[in-house]
């Protein structure tokens, strides 16, 4: 479970549903205000659900969504009102299931998320609609309303089986990370060492019947060698839900220069991603150290400085932290990336994909859901059109779907394919 800062508590106000915080006489926030009124923000990837399940279980079902969830017990960075400050007009909401949970357990999991999204959805008619479509986005978000999609953020959760993909696809999903944190059968994530063959037969089979039924294939957590592979076989663009650029912070969740070009030519997206650690150089050193500070402190069972000690050892922590003060990242370094990708890729291949909820923190600026007018409004600031901002905003993922269901109807006739998963050594 993420917490955010307290200071982010301590700082939050409450925010009527569906009004839009006053410009404050900056001009640059106004014109953001009047790109998203045109063409509302549509985030990639938000882990509201699985926040939710893990905060309150089954009893999310008698949560207040309307109230500022800053002062929840485990503060959240979404609620309605705040989506409705931060003008979304679709989200793509996450159903994530951690990668050590595999076979039909997985897919259980994952459907019990489903339920939580779809469950979001009917208790809130005004607020919220499911779409399937380019179409039902565009229709949705006229009636002030958040178009609501679903991705499966790992491809795991298909427990190795086309028949629940498919399934999946018939409740709503139209994303799916090949992998998360670890390779699964037949395909390679970019946290563990590559190995020989970073996506197998299966798993061009998977890209094929995710680009044969209109599901977008996600390329976050995948190696780059994984990227390259379902670049070359998807005959639909394809996405990155929520990923940053390589050359700005070398960290592997992020996207080389090299396979944006081959992203260009797909015709797909970069969405791009808040998690601090992926946004910052700094950071990320830092949350390195961290981690192996912790580690050598008391890493059972048989060794560490303080094994055996748990008191000394958080002690001991508490004043390495202390000495080591946190780096912040700001809401102008994320800007960073988005800046980077357009030049290289180009401004129709670029978007946002916060991971809002399924951070620890997030940078300065970009507290939560109620914050993309202000990185809209940075990106003017530097000298981006109006036109180019709608298209990072949600013109570009508009396109992408619709291509995507274009290639679909091309191959709605093909038979699906036979191939089953073979063990890999």
């Amino acid at each position: 479970m993420r917490i955010l800062p307290l200071i982010a508590l301590l700082l939050a106000t409450a925010v009527p549903a569906h009004a839009a915080p006053a410009s404050a006489g900056d001009p640059y926030l106004a014109r953001a205000h009047a790109v998203l009124k045109r063409q509302p923000i549509i985030d990639g990837h938000n882990d509201w659900a699985e926040q939710l399940r893990g905060q309150f279980g089954e009893g999310w079902w008698s949560a207040d969504l309307n109230a500022d969830s800053r002062r929840f017990k485990q503060p959240l960075q979404t609620d309605i009102p705040r989506l409705h400050q931060g003008q979304v007009g679709g989200q793509f909401w996450s159903v994530w299931v951690p990668a050590t949970v595999t076979g039909p357990a997985a897919v259980k999991a994952t459907l019990e998320q489903i339920d939580i999204v779809r469950g979001i959805v009917a208790r809130h008619p005004k607020d919220f609609a499911l779409a399937s479509t380019a179409a039902d986005i565009r229709r949705i978000q006229k009636t002030g309303r958040i178009a609501s999609l679903i991705g499966v953020e790992g491809g795991s959760q298909i427990d190795d089986s086309l028949p629940a993909l498919r399934m999946f696809y018939d409740l709503g999903v139209r994303y799916m990370t090949l992998t998360h944190v670890r390779h699964n059968a037949w395909a390679d994530s970019a946290n563990e060492a590559p190995r020989a063959e970073p996506l197998t037969a299966f798993g061009k089979a998977v890209v094929h019947e995710m680009n044969r039924i209109g599901m977008l294939v996600d390329l976050s957590h995948v190696s780059p060698a994984t990227m390259k592979a379902a670049l070359a076989v998807s005959q639909a663009p394809v996405i990155f839900s929520h990923s940053s650029a390589r050359a700005i912070t070398d960290h592997p969740r992020n996207v080389p220069d090299d396979v944006l070009a081959l992203l260009k030519a797909n015709g797909g997206i970069v969405m791009v991603n808040y998690a601090p650690g992926y946004v910052s150089r700094k950071r990320m050193e830092w949350e390195a150290a961290r981690a192996g500070v912790r580690a050598s402190f008391n890493a059972p069972p048989y060794s560490g400085l303080y094994i055996g000690q748990p008191d000394r050892a958080a002690a001991a922590f508490t004043e390495w932290e202390k000495a080591n003060p946190m780096p912040a990242v700001t809401l102008a370094e994320v800007a960073d990336h988005i800046d980077h990708l357009a030049k290289v890729a180009g401004h129709d291949h670029v978007g946002i994909g916060g991971d809002l909820d399924g951070i620890d923190t997030t940078p300065t600026g970009l507290e939560g859901v109620e914050t993309y007018p202000a990185l809209i409004a940075e990106l003017l600031r530097r000298g981006w059109s109006d036109a180019d901002a709608a298209k990072l905003a949600g013109g570009n993922i508009l396109r992408v779907l619709e291509a995507a269901e274009k290639v679909a109807a091309g191959l709605k006739d093909e038979v699906p394919s036979p191939l089953q998963v073979t063990a890999v050594p």
